[in-house]
């Protein structure tokens, strides 16, 4: 089999700001963004990786989940436990000040792990943990 990963998932609850921040603090490229309001699913990646993006999405604009699981989405949301992402980097420390630089919400400053990855955490406007490792 030829599969590779095209999309990954991350929700919104501030389309304007998760773009702000994926955009233009990441630097990310905007691919699409469709819809009106708070109901925009919203296409960025990397630039020059065109094969590889993360949709920005309403979370619970699915009419099969329940009032219940709406609420349960909007409470892991803004505790910062329903989404999150790794991303990689040759240059850590760099990234890391660019990012810090642009008011982004810092979970951990460049740290070598116990399991000897190197990396940093920040929250995204949705509460999304971003983990950044640095590879070589």
């Amino acid at each position: 089999m030829d599969i590779t990963i095209h999309t990954s998932f991350l929700p919104h609850d501030d389309p304007d700001a998760s773009l702000a921040f994926y955009r233009d603090v990441l630097g990310f490229e905007v691919r699409s963004d469709v819809g009106t309001g708070t109901m925009r699913w919203i296409t960025v990646g990397p630039v020059g990786q065109p094969g590889t993006s993360i949709l920005l999405a309403p979370p619970a604009a699915d009419p099969g989940i329940t009032e219940e699981e709406r609420r349960t989405i909007t409470q892991m949301m803004a505790k910062g436990t329903y989404g999150w992402i790794l991303l990689a980097t040759r240059d850590l420390d760099g990234t890391f000040e660019k990012l810090q630089a642009g008011d982004a919400e810092v979970v951990q400053e460049p740290t070598r792990q116990p399991y000897g990855i190197r990396d940093c955490a920040f929250r995204d406007p949705a509460g999304n943990l971003v983990r950044i490792q640095e590879v070589g």
